[in-house]
């Protein structure tokens, strides 16, 4: 009867800590030492008495796969060719020969030798095909298992044998690892010399970024100050977040609050602040970002629009508020884990609830602006959190037709230009993009160049689906739609014939006079920068959207 008593005591005594609010928590360690021998007792039985053989490996590592699925999608193991990645990003350097390489119809080619480095040294070239590296054979390789066999201790030699067009044979050239710094910036100059506007192409934030940016507008500005500039930070995935507050120091004043980090852990919580003397400080700065601007890209852009600093141009960018630092364990294996979360001066998240398809953000446009969280620059101006930062003036990148996009997918205008640069040394200069257009309309008919647009393939989805005593009775009207479509791959070829002869144009200036010259020609029709040059230009109008 005492224990019965007891008991029921317990009992009340645990029912009223529930009615008082207090919960009672199963104790982590127990779960997790539980949840492990579970996992331990269910894998060693699948490992050892499964009807087939199973990879042990591959089995754990499935598992682990799978339970960092439930998480957020920038919690990840990386392997060692990953932690090798990991390390250029932090580091800003590898030792490779300087070669970009790439895969083009179903081959590994060279995109472009990195300039001043051995490969460019010694004479391989833009649209070289890679065929062997020491005598192994990579036709069948990847991208990143070739770049894993050019990349080595510096000084040590490597063989590469290429096949380039117009020459049967093919070429060996010995090539010595160096040191290879990673640029960030890897385009800047004056956009318009008579307002003198500059513009500074930023690809990532490697080590090293913010003094490139500083290094190029102090460059610009050697003869004489810049009226205006813009920085271009459209598909920049982001890296380290230090170099994004050192890169808002050069624009705003030192003491500015410009991110802070917020996380379960004590120690991810963190206040970051510029803490330098500013090298453009109070004129016009416009920032181009689109849909692939992420992370680092984001706590720029978003800092300096919240400060009122900058015009921001262009897409909404992808919306990664989220902070990984890398954890590494055995094996040269690593963990990159999510431990905090970012916030920019106004007080605004960026990070896309939760984790936003295209489709998903797309339809956040409806969402009308009474049921989304507000937040306030510093002058008042009207800003929102959870999808990303959204530019003060919006323009829409260009979709590229069915055409454009079989040329670019079988890589016509990279092959046209091995064969047109054969044997030429250099572009010639009574030459335009007319006159080339008519050497590429050739090449693509030796080709046989077909491709099918989304009328073709739903007409063929249809022809599939009907009753094929039906189909016979309606041949004529089927042909007739099949005439349509030709007739709308006929306007096509109008349509957007200027915007292949420029691509078609741009590629081949890029492999005689590098990617500086195609760069500077691309800016020339650039609708974004064009945007940013005309709102420096109309001080009145830049001065309006900033302040509200």
């Amino acid at each position: 009867m005492r224990f019965s008593s007891r008991v029921f005591i317990v009992v009340v005594l645990l029912a009223g800590m529930a009615s008082a609010g207090f919960i009672l928590r199963p104790d982590p360690y127990f779960l997790m030492q539980k949840n492990f021998r579970i996992f331990s007792e269910v894998y060693e039985n699948v490992s050892s008495a499964y009807i087939d053989e199973v990879d042990p490996e591959k089995l754990i590592r499935s598992g682990i796969d799978a339970m960092l699925n439930e998480l957020d999608p920038y919690t990840v193991l990386i392997d060692e060719a990953g932690s090798r990645q990991m390390d250029i990003v932090t580091t800003g350097q590898y030792a490779g020969v300087g070669l970009e390489v790439g895969a083009r119809g179903g081959q590994l080619v060279v995109i472009a030798p990195i300039e001043g480095y051995s490969a460019e040294r010694r004479g391989v070239r833009a649209g070289d095909v890679i065929k062997k590296v020491d005598g192994t054979d990579v036709s069948k390789m990847n991208t990143e298992d070739l770049q894993s066999m050019l990349r080595g201790d510096p000084g040590t030699a490597v063989v590469i044998t290429i096949q380039r067009f117009g020459i049967e044979e093919q070429l060996d050239f010995e090539l010595t690892r160096e040191t290879i710094e990673v640029k960030n910036v890897t385009h800047y100059g004056l956009l318009d010399s008579e307002s003198r506007i500059g513009y500074i192409l930023l690809r990532r934030f490697a080590q090293n970024a913010a003094e490139e940016v500083r290094k190029a507008i102090l460059e610009m500005e050697m003869e004489e100050p810049l009226d205006g500039l813009i920085l271009d930070l459209r598909n920049n995935p982001g890296g380290l977040l230090d170099e994004a507050v050192r890169i808002i120091d050069k624009f705003v004043p030192a003491g500015e609050k410009v991110v802070w980090t917020e996380g379960r852990m004590s120690r991810a919580n963190q206040q970051y602040e510029t803490s330098e003397q500013p090298v453009y400080a109070d004129k016009p700065l416009i920032i181009l970002q689109n849909s692939g601007s992420a992370s680092a890209s984001e706590i720029v852009s978003g800092a300096l629009q919240d400060l009122d600093r900058a015009v921001v141009i262009g897409e909404r960018s992808f919306g990664k508020g989220l902070v990984q630092i890398v954890q590494p364990l055995s094996y040269n294996i690593s963990l990159k884990i999510t431990t905090s979360k970012y916030y920019v001066p106004s007080g605004r998240s960026i990070q896309s609830t939760p984790y936003l398809t295209d489709e998903e953000a797309a339809a956040m446009d409806d969402v009308p602006d009474s049921l989304r969280t507000r937040h306030k620059t510093r002058a008042g101006r009207t800003v929102y959190e959870g999808i990303g930062i959204e530019p003060d003036l919006v323009i829409e990148q260009r979709p590229h037709s069915m055409l454009e996009i079989a040329l670019l997918q079988n890589s016509h205008y990279f092959f046209f230009a091995n064969e047109y640069t054969a044997g030429k040394d250099a572009l010639d200069p009574e030459l335009g993009p007319d006159d080339f257009y008519v050497d590429f309309r050739k090449y693509l008919a030796e080709q046989d160049f077909e491709y099918i647009t989304r009328a073709e393939r739903h007409l063929e989805r249809f022809i599939e689906s009907v009753d094929p005593a039906v189909l016979e009775e309606s041949a004529g009207r089927i042909e007739s739609m099949m005439e349509l479509v030709e007739l709308e791959k006929e306007r096509d070829k109008e349509l957007y014939e200027e915007h292949i002869k420029r691509e078609l144009y741009l590629e081949l200036l890029s492999r005689f006079n590098g990617t500086r010259a195609r760069m500077k020609e691309q800016l020339k029709t650039d609708e974004s920068a064009l945007k940013g040059v005309a709102l420096i230009e109309s001080r009145d109008r830049y001065l309006s959207i900033l302040e509200p």
